[in-house]
């Protein structure tokens, strides 16, 4: 896939008032997860606009949908009711394989658990997901350098994740997530294997990165967390039921 991909999906025909595409534009999402017996309405009728610069976290108590939303967000999954618009252009019935690619290239994602390999070094970690870009191995260099430096890891390139701390080893997960320069970051509680110590560092980390540009949506259960972003959205059984921005 070329870098231009995206501008080949169907374009969706809203704007803001300005005239410009929010980055991401969800409208009337809804997920329902079937089994033999239960219909599970785990979103239902979600509007959300996030534009590029913001910092959004979506808080709510377990089960109220965070999880899912955020999968939806990062195709990781698809609505079964609802459009979602990325940069203006239709993706939520992209194909598995399209998928895929457009995640590779626009969302890089923090997850809780790390979720490094361990038989990799930090250098290598951060590398893998570009090796599915046909992306030389020196433009690959600069670019890991680039994002391991942002997080002050570069000094530990050659170690291996199991020779880091907690927090260090998230560092390393965002330098991986920065890496490939998405359009949004994506975290999912990405304090929450971490000490409090280590988890006010992530979270300063995260408030410098969106300071130097970065669009961030995060996950998080933690209200105190919550309130380092601009904006916060409360989910309760599937439903946006507050949108504020921060004071």
């Amino acid at each position: 896939m070329n870098s231009n991909e995206l501008t080949e999906t169907q374009p969706t025909n809203v704007v803001n008032g300005n005239g410009v595409h929010p980055l991401i534009r969800l409208a009337g999402v809804t997920k329902v997860f079937l089994t033999d017996e239960v219909e599970t309405h785990a979103l239902s009728g979600i509007h959300l606009d996030i534009r590029e610069g913001e910092y959004i976290s979506i808080a709510g108590p377990s089960g109220c949908g965070k999880t899912t939303l955020l999968s939806i967000l990062g195709l990781l999954d698809t609505p079964s009711e609802g459009s979602y618009a990325l940069k203006g252009h239709e993706v939520a019935n992209l194909s598995f394989a399209d998928r895929a690619r457009v995640r590779n290239r626009e969302i890089g994602f923090i997850f809780q658990s790390f979720n490094l390999i361990g038989d990799l070094s930090v250098f290598e970690n951060v590398e893998l997901p570009l090796t599915y870009r046909g992306m030389s191995a020196g433009d690959r260099k600069a670019l890991v350098t680039e994002a391991l430096e942002r997080v002050g890891m570069a000094h530990r390139g050659k170690h291996l994740p199991s020779q880091l701390s907690g927090g260090q080893q998230q560092r390393v997960a965002v330098a991986r997530a920065l890496a490939g320069r998405p359009a949004i970051l994506l975290a999912d509680e990405p304090t929450g294997n971490l000490d409090s110590r280590n988890g006010e560092a992530v979270m300063q980390l995260l408030r410098e990165l969106h300071q130097g540009g970065a669009t961030i949506c995060m996950v998080t259960h933690d209200e105190r967390f919550a309130q380092h972003a601009d904006r916060t959205v409360h989910l309760f059984d599937g439903q946006i039921v507050e949108d504020r921005m921060a004071a």
